[in-house]
């Protein structure tokens, strides 16, 4: 009887791990299939199934998503093919799969915007999509039905809605530059004159797809955070110059705070988020305790409970004006006072109160030190 249970537990384990198997990675569309249909929420706010490109004779998929820098390279070719092809009958609708809450913020090193809803409709905006961009977030129940392996991934769907085409777009996964292979177009023109494509399927080069099965991986990233050491050093008018001078080759953002003050207290988190975001770049974030020197161990208290692992500075001395001075002449001093600092010392952003958070994030990410691409 024992040995029967000891088969049956491991038959179920083995079903479990089958399944998480599937959930991770799920079996690509072969080609010859048909498309299987969906009925997804579009960043318009209307609803898309494959009946609402039946005036198509060529239906193109792309299973794309906002963060991935190679996803990003590819937004303005998939505006060109949309435009070039669309008196010849080619749709091409855009799916975003990820589940925004399997993605940890170190994979967001490349983006101001991560793959929720709401974020796709601001990215949408931002680059003017002239192509429906349609959410599958939430259950993936379409992702799991065509298996994409990568963002972007393109699969192209004769008029009978049967599958020609999958793999990549072409082999340049920069914004710029020639591509030697125009694969999904050479698909495309095929189809539309009636011929066999010369190459049905490619490898494609991206992002994994962000399964829900790898949300734990967001729990893990913030476990991990809090095993980081924090410190909290003082500093004197000579140490701020020098940061202000930025002898490094990273993008220096500074952030001049203080534990009594509201707004500072309120959006330091955001820095946090900053921090997580782009420290694996050439990037920097540095705070500044606008502190009383002798609330030292308050200071690094807060900084604690916030995983605060970057470079954190208190000033040494109770003269505020001296800490205004040395930090930027043209700061008025109130609280909190962010600058963002290139290599060699040039200021190209400065506040005065609460920040933006996602301004913030764009300018940082579009800085020439840092980039959206690889």
């Amino acid at each position: 009887m024992r040995s029967v249970y000891r088969i049956l537990i491991a038959l179920f384990v083995g079903a479990a791990q089958l399944g998480l198997a599937y959930a991770e990675q799920p079996a690509t569309l072969k080609i010859g299939a048909a498309a299987p249909d969906f009925n997804l929420l579009g960043v318009d706010g209307k609803r898309y199934t494959l009946k609402s490109f039946a005036g198509a004779d060529i239906l193109a998929i792309v299973f794309t998503c906002n963060h991935c820098p190679t996803a990003q390279a590819y937004e303005d070719r998939l505006k060109a093919m949309t435009a070039d092809y669309k008196a010849k009958k080619v749709a091409i609708v855009a799916i975003s799969s990820n589940d925004p809450k399997a993605i940890r913020l170190d994979e967001l090193g490349y983006t101001d915007l991560g793959d929720t809803y709401a974020e796709m409709k601001l990215r949408s905006k931002d680059m003017a999509y002239n192509f429906p961009y349609l959410y599958d977030g939430d259950d993936q129940k379409i992702a799991n039905a065509y298996g994409p392996v990568a963002t972007p991934h393109i699969f192209i769907f004769d008029k009978a809605r049967k599958l020609q085409y999958h793999g990549r777009i072409d082999d340049v996964e920069k914004p710029t530059g020639t591509p030697k292979n125009i694969d999904a177009r050479n698909a495309i023109e095929a189809m539309v004159a009636g011929k066999p494509v010369p190459a049905p399927t490619t490898k494609t080069f991206g992002c994994s797809m962000k399964w829900i099965s790898k949300e734990h991986g967001v729990q893990d990233e913030q476990a991990g955070w809090a095993k980081e050491a924090v410190a909290l050093e003082t500093i004197d008018e000579a140490g701020i110059k020098e940061l202000i001078q930025n002898k490094s080759d990273k993008l220096r953002l500074i952030n001049v705070w203080a534990t009594w003050c509201g707004p500072c207290v309120t959006e330091f988190p955001d820095f946090m988020t900053m921090h997580h975001m782009y420290r694996g770049r050439d990037f920097e974030f540095i705070s500044i305790s606008a502190d009383s020197p002798d609330k030292k161990a308050k200071v690094l208290k807060f900084l604690q409970g916030k995983f605060a692992s970057n470079k954190n500075y208190i000033f040494n001395v109770e003269d505020k004006y001296k800490l205004i001075e040395a930090v930027d002449p043209k700061w008025q001093g109130a609280l909190p006072y962010t600058i963002l600092v290139e290599p060699g010392g040039k200021i190209v952003y400065s506040a005065q109160g609460p920040i933006n958070p996602a301004k913030m994030k764009k300018i940082v990410v579009e800085n020439k030190y840092v980039g959206r691409y690889y």
